[in-house]
């Protein structure tokens, strides 16, 4: 049995940034595999792009090396839409900025007769330019080392059908390639040319259904906006349903028609190797000081005459230069033939792995990546070599009851996580790229979550995404493309779509073979908000056990909706899902969020409570967006008083549903004072933010141990938004980020509002002992009227009350300030946290704050893998200092985006001092950074240049 441990590792690459790992993984990545870049594959990424309305000539004449265009070709870069092509040749506006969406013509023809969109038509003889499918074409030479090689096609990902030649020969029409999430694989050697170029041929053609999407909300206040459009027919399609708009995006145009995942040549020898896959366990629960490997593959021998070769095994850690284990087999192929292989751990003593490097979620421990290298050989010559990264871990869960209510934990490597993250929506046109994924799951490391859900109106996102979640420690949640909306629930769709069920189930297969590898894949659930169809449900169900069966599959991402008794449930315990969607997604006061997790909510069911916030998996606020992001979102800040919302038609464009948008404005009002000005407004709404998203978090850890998690609605944004989200499309964080951040540190100290409860949570699987815990409070004019301090020990996983603060803060009726540090026993801060009070949350006061000065220095951190400052504050002064925002500018005196804080928004008791640190994601955007703009509530703005 072999040690990993035990074997000198000269030649590791030593990372000292996680993070930068991720980048350099991501330089290096194979994008149609799973691990490191292959010899034998190669992307096609420069196409030409035109409608069929314009271009007459067949696939046969379009793929001849003798086609002459008649015609202008837009030149695009796949993967791309058709509708980002053509915004990228400035056919049309970027439907990103301002009311340009309303300047694109739709795929519904009734939407455009409603919206007079019909005008802005690029084809001259056609109102709708998404009636008619598009040509992709393109041109490449194969590499002398392919020569003699079997060649292969490959597409990761094709919206709606496809049709496809190369070289005047037909591969697939439109019956064979169909749905958003299938991939396909054509072996092309007969078609292929070795020494001159080939011409490939592609016809994408739109869904067979556009839908109708719902009215824009422009003028006035209209209904509830209806997700999936009126009639929820986009979901006849097996397609990406929020394309048709939803409550936070409008409709995408073209609904995603395109060819939105790469595209591949790959070459191999006459055996290649399919579909491998990685089942790691660990026998001994809770001991971790072994596991096992399960390794199956199919080998398959394309050639006409028998094939005596070796199957070769070698499996390492990631970024070890090497192999630790390596062993072979002889494997005896029939011509024409394919044969599964499974490799046992408990039949090859090599595949039992001494003290392994397991992977753990975000918090939890270290994200360990390992390498497994397979290789089919013939007397030494290689057939083909497939390369999969995988991490050592096992997921289970379990259910137990809560008040009658079924809550679903789950554990990794037999420890229980708490689950803490929120939902996922795609790119308005699907533009998100392997340096986008690492930008925005790097947010979300940075802000001390681990899960991720991949909302099913969406997409499954392309293996980038899941490359970069594996080695950042982020579980993933994967829903399959059904929604209540769509389908149903809500007296919109029909429970019979998708229509064509054979689509449907191909793309799950499809999708299962892609990702069961990637040790960030937590779970799979048949969809939003609701169940598919028994055949489908049933269709998913099965091959997540035969394919995968690894992780647990879960009929509905929403307990709310239950099977009909004769359905099997969950696998594979077959118990009710243990998890619940439905909001709240309006504001509401902070202290309500203790109130459902302790008591139940009672604001249905006739007064019943209901419990679903034992594992709350939706909910959240509309959270304005910082001004310097506003700006950018509605260039024109100019209002129109005759409009129910703030400003102009822009403003309720990006906002979908002002009807929370007004709860919560009137909060922000209500709690903080008139507003002077659209900045004030946002100014005040990060206060907002900041309590709303905290509140959340920290209701459901102050039980952390009777709660399974709570998953935000949502993260991240679809497009320039006002809508629900921690930052915007531009990355640009609010308030509620670092917020967010704070209240899920691994050591946290935090004010229960339920009952002004002082508590330690200790998210970590170790005990802290010895801890100083340090309370002051002050009030309006800083004077510190309150001070105590209590020694606590805490176990791990637990939650410890403090003492209370109730009557205390009872005896001064007035606007206050709790001031919270956890110091360990050798004096270091480990946890800081501060909370503004006042009678009845009436916060106007704070606009009177005492004005303060606060004293700052930068430098920048030597011998780093990333650009990296670390800022001084300190506060001199007898008087707080008040929500100090810190931005890192560059020489244009804008904010450079993503910047990684670990804290902002900070608050400085008298005479208090923080040490901040800032990341910059980008090397290039390092280079023009000027100045750390430092601002606060009660203080004035100060520029630090950088050292």
């Amino acid at each position: 049995m072999v040690s990993l441990k035990s074997i000198k590792r000269q030649n590791m690459v030593k990372i000292k940034s996680l993070w930068s790992l991720t980048v350099l993984l991501m330089l290096i990545m194979t994008k149609p595999g799973y691990g490191q870049q292959s010899r034998n594959h190669m992307e096609l990424k420069k196409f030409q792009l035109q409608s069929s309305n314009i271009i007459k000539a067949d696939g046969k004449e379009l793929s001849s090396p003798d086609y002459k265009a008649k015609y202008y070709w837009f030149p695009v870069n796949v993967p791309s839409t058709v509708l980002s092509g053509l915004v990228a040749n400035k056919v049309y506006p970027s439907p990103y900025v301002g009311m340009n969406n309303m300047r694109i013509p739709d795929a519904s023809d009734a939407f455009n007769a409603t919206w007079d969109l019909s005008k802005y038509s690029f084809l001259p003889n056609e109102k709708n330019p998404w009636k008619d499918p598009y040509w992709y074409r393109t041109k490449f030479k194969l590499p002398k080392r392919y020569e003699g090689k079997r060649i292969w096609l490959t597409f990761k990902g094709i919206n709606y059908r496809a049709a496809v030649w190369v070289n005047g020969h037909q591969l697939a029409d439109s019956t064979d390639m169909v749905g958003m999430f299938g991939q396909y694989r054509f072996d092309v050697t007969e078609a292929i040319h070795q020494n001159r170029k080939n011409n490939l041929a592609v016809k994408i053609y739109p869904l067979d259904y556009p839908g109708l999407p719902s009215h824009p909300q422009l003028k006035a206040l209209g209904p509830s906006y209806p997700n999936g459009g009126p009639t929820g027919d986009i979901g006849k399609n097996v397609t990406m349903l929020c394309s048709v708009g939803w409550n936070w995006m409008p409709a995408a145009r073209g609904r995603e028609e395109g060819i939105w995942q790469p595209v591949y040549i790959t070459a191999s020898g006459p055996v290649t190797i399919d579909h491998p896959h990685v089942v790691t366990q660990l026998p001994d629960l809770p001991d971790t000081s072994w596991a096992g490997l399960n390794i199956s593959m199919s080998l398959e021998n394309h050639g006409l005459k028998e094939q005596q070769g070796k199957l070769n095994v070698g499996i390492a850690p990631e970024n070890f230069s090497g192999s630790d284990i390596h062993f072979s087999q002889n494997e005896i192929l029939q011509a024409g033939k394919s044969k599964r292989i499974s490799l046992d751990y408990r039949k090859i003593k090599q595949l039992v792995i001494r003290n392994p490097e397991l992977w753990w979620p975000n918090g939890y421990g270290q994200p360990n990546i390992y390498k497994l290298t397979l290789s089919y050989t013939v007397n030494g010559t290689v057939s083909e070599v497939k390369h999969v990264t995988f991490g050592i871990r096992t997921v289970s869960s379990k259910v137990v009851d809560v008040n009658g209510w079924p809550r679903r934990d789950f554990y990794i490597n037999g420890r229980e996580i708490h689950l803490v993250g929120g939902n996922w929506v795609p790119d308005l046109m699907l533009k998100r790229d392997s340096t986008r994924y690492a930008r925005e799951l790097g947010l979300l490391k940075n802000a001390n979550l681990n899960l991720v859900r991949v909302w099913g109106g969406g997409i499954t996102p392309p293996d980038d995404f899941f490359n970069v979640a594996d080695r950042l420690g982020l579980l993933v949640w994967q829903d399959f493309w059904t929604s209540g909306d769509t389908q149903g629930r809500w007296g919109k769709g029909s429970q019979k779509w998708p229509l064509q069920g054979s689509v449907f189930k191909n793309d799950v297969k499809n999708t299962i073979l892609r990702l069961r590898n990637h040790p960030s894949l937590l779970l799979w659930t048949g969809g939003n908000e609701y169940h598919p169809r028994k055949d489908l449900y049933y269709a998913i169900r099965d091959d997540v056990i035969t394919l995968d069966g690894t992780r647990p599959v879960i009929a509905s991402s929403d307990g709310h909706v239950k099977l009909p008794k004769s359905w099997k449930k969950s696998w594979p315990d077959n118990k009710p899902a243990g998890f619940y969607s439905g909001g709240p997604y309006r504001w509401v006061a902070p202290v309500d969020y203790y109130n459902y997790v302790d008591h139940g909510r009672t604001d249905g069911d006739g007064g019943k409570p209901i419990y679903d916030f034992v594992f709350k998996d939706e909910a959240g606020i509309v959270s304005m967006p910082p001004y310097n992001s506003l700006k950018k979102i509605i260039p024109d800040l100019v209002p129109d008083t005759t409009l129910p919302f703030p400003l102009n038609n822009t403003w309720g464009y990006h906002d979908f549903s002002t009807d929370r948008n007004k709860i919560y404005y009137k909060a922000t009002v209500d709690r903080y004072g008139k507003l002077t000005s659209i900045k004030d407004y946002t100014e005040k709404a990060q206060l907002v933010n900041a309590n709303s998203y905290r509140a959340i978090f920290e209701s459901v850890e102050s039980q952390l141990n009777q709660t399974g998690g709570v998953l935000l609605w949502k993260l991240n944004s679809a497009w320039p938004s006002l809508m629900q989200q921690i930052y915007d499309w531009y990355l640009q964080p609010n308030a509620g980020y670092y917020y967010i951040q704070k209240a899920n540190e691994p050591l946290h100290v935090q004010l229960n509002l339920n009952d002004s409860t002082v508590a330690v949570v200790n998210h970590q699987y170790r005990n802290r002992n010895d801890l100083n815990v340090h309370i002051r409070i002050f009030n309006k004019d800083s004077k510190e009227w309150y001070n105590k301090k209590k020694i606590i020990s805490i176990g791990d996983h637990q939650v410890k009350d403090v003492m209370s603060l109730r009557s205390a803060l009872a005896k001064h009726p007035a606007l206050s300030f709790v001031d919270l540090t956890v110091r360990n026993r050798e004096g270091h801060k480990v946890s800081h946290n501060f909370y503004w009070l006042a009678p009845n949350n009436k916060f106007e006061a704070l606009s009177s704050l005492p004005q303060t000065k606060i004293k700052a220095r930068v430098n920048k951190v030597a011998n780093t893998s990333e650009p990296t400052w670390r800022v001084y504050i300190k506060n001199p002064t007898n008087k707080l200092a008040f929500f100090v925002r810190n931005q890192l500018m560059n020489d244009n005196n804008e904010e450079i985006l993503p910047s990684l804080w670990d804290g902002n928004y900070v608050n400085l008791a008298p005479h208090e001092k923080v040490i901040l640190t800032v990341h910059c994601q980008s090397f290039k955007k390092a280079k023009a950074a000027k100045y750390i703009k430092i601002s606060g509530w009660n203080t004035s703005t100060q520029k630090i240049a950088l050292q």
